[in-house]
């Protein structure tokens, strides 16, 4: 399909390809057996400048956005979810400094974002506090010109390997939900450690780490728009995030329907290739059919989603504004509906693909070393992290609800 990619699009998914099949391929069941973080490869995507796509040159970025982002995120994915992670973490640790920093906040984190030089990561999710990010239990208490954190966060993605995080911790317990804020974060501050390293079933060559907060003391510019507004952030970002997640789900997909489709041409049963059974085809026929469906809608979205946000970000700069406030000002639309359907729609996709091409594999597909069930595996969690798709489902319902009411539906 011709998507219509520009020159420089063209360029940033020939360059992400190399970097697939020459430095990710070749190494990704070592990845995956050992759980350790691929720092070789991740020096790769520093020196292609794939850490700035989607972020302002004035920092270094390529001034692009999720659209490129998400282009450079499905083609690494291809070859292997978990090394592609630390461009998925590194933006979402990045987005919401990008959103709702001040111009000072932005120009002191972006520029080291940007290069790949400092990886970014975000944690919002507590051992009670999952779907429902209310429930949050971390407090910063103000103490003089700092904040003093205290609690534990759970299912940070890069875990210990980034340096600069975006954490959530109620400022005004009192206040509930409202009371909840969100602050960036270095690793060295005293008081921040690390806690228990998951064992996962998938994405293994990405860590996933506790982090603990005992009086770790965060000076208040790094408070991150302003205090109870936490919530706005971590929706703001959900908004420009989840297509991105959308993209690794596509990618996962496409690598191993890709993986099938070269075995399924070779594996002869009755005396003939297996991917000439009519029951084979017709799998095959619904894997592609899907994956394209979830590519168009995805790169429709961020597209969309591109134009509507690069006013808000040259307003802003221009200003020195918060982007969330120069989006209010412009009064740009959120894309919390759609930014969700891309990930509901391609995340489910992507366990549907993986799950079929196991099946179209036989016994070899659900064997270690083939590379179709690491597939399956790092799918799952697409349907999962960044608000499970039933939450997903759920914030659909109630935009289309909200969308109806205004323009004076009924029912």
């Amino acid at each position: 399909m011709d998507y219509g990619l520009t020159e420089t699009q063209q360029e940033i998914v020939s360059l992400a390809r190399q970097i697939a099949v020459k430095k990710v391929k070749p190494v990704r069941e070592h990845y995956d057996k050992t759980e350790e973080f691929p720092w070789p490869v991740v020096e790769e995507f520093r020196k292609a400048d794939l850490f700035g796509l989607y972020l302002p040159e004035q920092y270094g970025g390529l001034g692009g956005g999720c659209f490129e982002l998400s282009l450079a995120f499905e083609e690494i994915s291809k070859a292997c979810g978990g090394i592609a992670m630390p461009l998925g973490t590194s933006s979402l640790g990045s987005l919401p400094i990008l959103l709702f920093g001040s111009a000072e906040q932005r120009e002191r984190f972006l520029p080291d974002l940007a290069s790949g030089k400092k990886l970014g990561a975000f944690n919002i999710t507590e051992p009670e506090a999952g779907s429902d990010a209310t429930a949050t239990k971390a407090t910063a208490l103000k103490d003089g010109d700092h904040y003093v954190l205290n609690g534990i966060k759970n299912f940070c993605s890069t875990g210990k390997e980034a340096d600069v995080y975006v954490v959530f911790a109620s400022t005004n317990p009192a206040r509930g939900p409202r009371g909840i804020s969100a602050f960036v974060v270095e690793k060295g501050a005293p008081g921040f450690s690390f806690g228990k390293k998951e064992e996962k079933m998938g994405i293994r060559a990405n860590p996933t780490y506790e982090l603990v907060f005992k009086d770790c003391r965060v000076p208040a510019a790094n408070l991150l728009y302003k205090e109870g507004y936490g919530l706005f952030v971590a929706q703001g970002t959900f908004d420009m995030s989840r297509p991105g997640i959308g993209a690794q789900a596509l990618g996962i997909a496409q690598g191993a329907l890709d993986e099938t489709l070269a075995y399924v041409r070779v594996r002869k049963q009755f005396g003939q290739a297996i991917s000439s059974f009519q029951a084979i085809g017709h799998m095959l026929a619904d894997c592609a059919t899907q994956i394209e469906a979830g590519r168009a809608l995805l790169y429709a979205t961020a597209r969309a989603m591109d134009a509507a946000m690069k006013p808000a970000i040259e307003l802003a700069l221009k200003e020195r504004l918060p982007v969330y406030d120069a989006m209010r000002k412009l009064k740009t639309r959120r894309w919390t509906k759609e930014s969700a359907m891309v990930k509901v729609f391609c995340s489910d996709t992507a366990m549907k693909v993986t799950t079929d091409c196991v099946q179209m594999c036989g016994g070899i597909g659900y064997m270690r070393d083939f590379p179709v069930e690491k597939f399956m595996r790092d799918a799952k969690v697409t349907q999962i992290y960044e608000g499970a798709n039933q939450i997903q489902r759920n914030e659909i319902s109630m935009m289309m609800i909200k969308e109806a009411a205004s323009q004076g539906g009924e029912g």
